[in-house]
């Protein structure tokens, strides 16, 4: 049985996306998972699945979710040594390059294609800096994220709809669950 972490997008904000925490385990229970964890009540879930594949896991938690909740919760899930090599990849991209601002990773359930890496990576923005690797895009921002040009590209947007974390929430999941 493998362990998987996934990450849920647009919950707990606003009145009408609310999904609390103990919510999602039992939906995660109706939809095959064993071993569940939370971690903060903003959608990172540990979980141990027969499923085989990562795709396949998001599908059926994503199905349980809408079910629970009655909308839709889009899902990406990462095998934990995924999740920790993403969190190291990002560490030492933070250590390189000293972004002055914050530093997010956008998680994608598929890689971006390699014409929108290319393009988000060429981009000349200053403070700015974006890496994809694989399903992972790191914004390495001069400021906040309100402020970020980069985030409100159109070629950040090309990367397709992902859920994004900060390092530092990947990095707590990381030493929590995938090592």
């Amino acid at each position: 049985m493998a362990t998987w972490i996934a990450f849920l997008r647009a919950i707990n904000l606003g009145p009408t996306r609310k999904f609390p925490m103990s919510a999602v385990v039992a939906a995660t229970e109706a939809a095959g998972g064993t071993d569940i964890a939370t971690h903060l009540a903003t959608g990172n879930v540990r979980l141990s699945s027969t499923k085989r594949s990562a795709a396949a896991v998001a599908k059926a938690l994503a199905a349980a979710y809408a079910a629970d909740r009655g909308f839709d919760v889009p899902v990406v899930v990462f095998r934990a040594s995924e999740v920790a090599e993403i969190a190291r990849r990002g560490r030492e991209l933070e250590d390189e390059h000293q972004p002055k601002g914050k530093h997010y990773v956008t998680l994608f359930p598929e890689p971006p294609s390699p014409a929108a890496a290319r393009a988000i990576e060429s981009l000349d923005l200053p403070g700015d800096r974006c890496v994809v690797a694989g399903r992972a895009a790191y914004a390495l921002l001069g400021g906040d994220i309100h402020d970020s040009k980069l985030l409100r590209s159109r070629e950040f947007r090309a990367l397709g709809e992902g859920t994004a974390r900060t390092l530092a929430v990947l990095e707590a999941v990381a030493r929590k669950w995938a090592e």
